[in-house]
């Protein structure tokens, strides 16, 4: 049931630290029923569903008022999984189930962030879990009529979005080797013929350290972005950075370090890619530290697998 409840509210709430707190809650509320009161539940599953639906909510809710006063770019907080040879490493973690949706991954869940609390949890519950319109209408606190009305919406924005699909894991690390190559060569036209030419580089930093605050479009400003800002670096500043699975897709964790001289400090990142046609058409850097807390042991993880740049 908890990994049910954390894909809940993960595709709810865009915060792996809010999805647990939620699921934990919805726990401990069915805990804290009588017997008459469990038995009266037909479908323990649903009764989840709702309860940690209505949770989200409130958190959906002050969340949106949270991001009125933050600081550049807002991205949802990253599940980042280590991985081995032949893939993911923790096939039994819950969170590793999670990522296997395709829906969790960072594209689908940057368009979910567009919707308004009650767009995405009547179509979220609706259309990934099934819930009906009348359980929806009751965490809502409207009628069916309206429920549906949202998720109506709420469908046709991801419609008109249209995140990419995943790319087959493969596809993305052949892309992903051949862009960084030309970012840390500096080769500035190998690096536009990688991205799409409406491209996106989305940085989330919360003003607590170094990203673009400003969505930057186009194949050429990207390109000219990471080619200056690596210039700003020791040489080896990135030799630590190693492979990981970023909501299932592949991407890279880049360890902090220390800068000298001229050169700037590090700060730690998440970055990943979304990938359509073989083209880069988003690339996400997340560096707030508050949406890096769950990383825990993969700050010291060397990927048993790496990517493999040329030498500067």
């Amino acid at each position: 049931m908890r990994p049910h409840l954390i894909a809940v509210a993960y595709r709810l709430t865009g915060s792996l630290a809010d999805a647990e707190d939620a699921a934990q809650e919805t726990w401990l509320r069915w805990a804290g029923l009588g017997d008459g009161q469990r038995a009266a539940v037909r479908d323990v599953r649903a009764w989840c569903t709702t309860v940690v639906g209505r949770v989200c909510l409130d958190r959906l809710r002050s969340a949106a008022a949270r991001r009125e006063h933050y600081v550049g770019q807002w991205l949802p907080e990253p599940i980042v999984t280590p991985l081995g040879p032949g893939g993911p490493s923790r096939a039994d973690d819950p969170l590793d189930i999670v990522v296997r949706d395709d829906a969790v991954r960072l594209a689908a869940m940057v368009v979910l962030d567009t919707l308004t609390p009650q767009q995405r949890v009547a179509f979220v519950l609706h259309d990934a879990f099934a819930l009906p319109f009348d359980e929806i209408a009751d965490i809502l606190g409207c009628s069916q009529a309206a429920a549906r009305q949202y998720a109506s919406r709420a469908r046709r924005a991801v419609a008109d979005a249209a995140p990419p699909p995943r790319a087959a894991q493969d596809e993305q690390r052949r892309i992903l080797e051949r862009f960084l190559a030309a970012v840390l060569t500096g080769d500035v036209p190998a690096v536009v013929a990688l991205l799409h030419p409406e491209a996106r580089f989305v940085g989330d930093s919360g003003g607590k350290a170094q990203t673009a605050r400003q969505v930057v479009v186009g194949a050429d400003k990207i390109s000219r972005l990471l080619v200056g800002l690596l210039r700003r670096y020791r040489p080896e500043a990135f030799d630590a950075a190693h492979p990981v699975l970023v909501n299932g897709d592949l991407g890279l964790h880049v360890p902090s370090s220390r800068g000298d001289g001229d050169y700037r400090d590090v700060d730690e990142h998440v970055q990943t890619i979304a990938v359509r046609d073989g083209l880069v058409v988003a690339v996400y850097d997340v560096v707030n530290p508050d949406k890096l807390r769950s990383l825990g042991s993969l700050r010291s993880l060397g990927s048993p697998t790496s990517l493999t740049p040329p030498p500067r």
